[in-house]
């Protein structure tokens, strides 16, 4: 039975928790490092599916875990920044700069699209981002002079400062080295008085705007971050699929991303990989709606909290309380002003 004691406030934003967990997260490191010696080449392609769906899904995760705003519009970013960034290459860009000028387009689409978010909450910026999603992808099939339409978008694998990630190993370790790096900048983020003001938000608004937390701003930023991540996960996105078409970028696969978080674990950065792992291309459609039945009926917490439970039975185990769960009212007593 292991148990922390906090004794500092720099406990609470430290990186890791302990030594300990540092630990685990430096093995698992080394393992997903030597994956690809281990496995078939197949199996590295679908695993980098799995790196690349995992960037998708901490965007996505920063929107709706944790600013508490429900985007079904979040495939649109994906295609913007693909094609932007295939664009960018084939007019003669270097990789890094057609990454940045693809991730900056995003962004900027972020902040645009966040417009609405400031006046709009619920199922109403839902439709909203719904609607920017049919536009933009409307947008790709008649805007031929960049898109190429119907007629498609051929990718090449990238070249890096003369490096060419030609197989799909070399490739799984770019995929890997940003996820890796999107991982540490939304986790410092997280710990810092953005993403705090991020998650008063998200519990509510009322309380979050007595507290001195600009609405609009933070909100702006938001979704600004999460297009911005979105757009870089379509720039590998677009070399991994090599082919783009303007009926990939759909509604069904803006949905596929909700129901990534939602079945990882809303307000996880874990449940971000534990849902790319489930909902990966591989996976059939079929299965992974069973999957998410499952989860709402009997996890509504997703499988990173079904982890969280077990992992607490077995360190308090033989003390462990079943009503230490227990569901608690989903609203706050500031909320009831409304």
């Amino acid at each position: 039975m292991r148990f922390q004691f906090k004794t500092s406030y720099n406990q609470d934003i430290r990186l890791f928790r302990d030594k300990v967990d540092g630990s685990w997260y430096g093995l698992l490191g080394l393992v997903v490092l030597a994956l690809p010696f281990l496995m078939d080449e197949y199996y590295v392609g679908e695993t980098t599916w799995v790196f690349i769906y995992a960037v998708c899904g901490v965007s996505l995760m920063v929107l709706v875990g944790y600013t508490g705003l429900v985007s079904l519009g979040h495939a649109a970013f994906l295609g913007i920044g693909a094609y932007a960034h295939a664009y960018f290459i084939q007019h003669g860009a270097p990789w890094i700069v057609a990454m940045a000028l693809a991730v900056s387009i995003t962004t900027a689409c972020g902040l645009i699209v966040g417009l609405p978010a400031l006046r709009m909450t619920g199922i109403y910026l839902a439709i909203a981002t719904l609607a920017f999603a049919v536009i933009i992808q409307e947008v790709f099939s008649r805007w031929e002079s960049v898109t190429h339409g119907f007629a498609g978008m051929k990718v090449d694998r990238p070249v890096i400062f003369g490096v060419e990630f030609a197989d799909d190993r070399s490739f799984y370790y770019l995929c890997l080295f940003f996820l890796v790096v999107v991982l540490w900048l939304t986790r410092n983020l997280l710990r810092s008085p953005t993403g705090r003001a991020w998650i008063a938000i998200r519990d509510s608004e009322i309380a979050a705007q007595s507290m001195g937390v600009n609405l609009a701003i933070y909100k702006s930023m938001a979704f600004a971050y999460s297009a911005g991540l979105m757009g870089l996960a379509g720039a590998l996105f677009a070399h991994k699929i090599a082919y783009l078409a303007p009926d990939i970028f759909s509604i069904l696969l803006s949905i596929q991303f909700l129901l990534l978080v939602i079945v990882g674990g809303l307000g996880s950065l874990h449940g971000a990989g534990i849902g790319a792992f489930l909902s990966k291309p591989g996976v059939e459609a079929g299965i992974f709606g069973l999957i998410l039945v499952l989860v709402i009926l009997l996890e509504p917490l997703g499988m990173y909290g079904r982890w969280v439970k077990i992992r607490i039975f077995f360190s308090t185990f033989p003390m462990y309380k079943a009503a230490t769960f227990k569901r608690q009212k989903t609203y706050m007593r500031s909320e009831r002003l409304r």
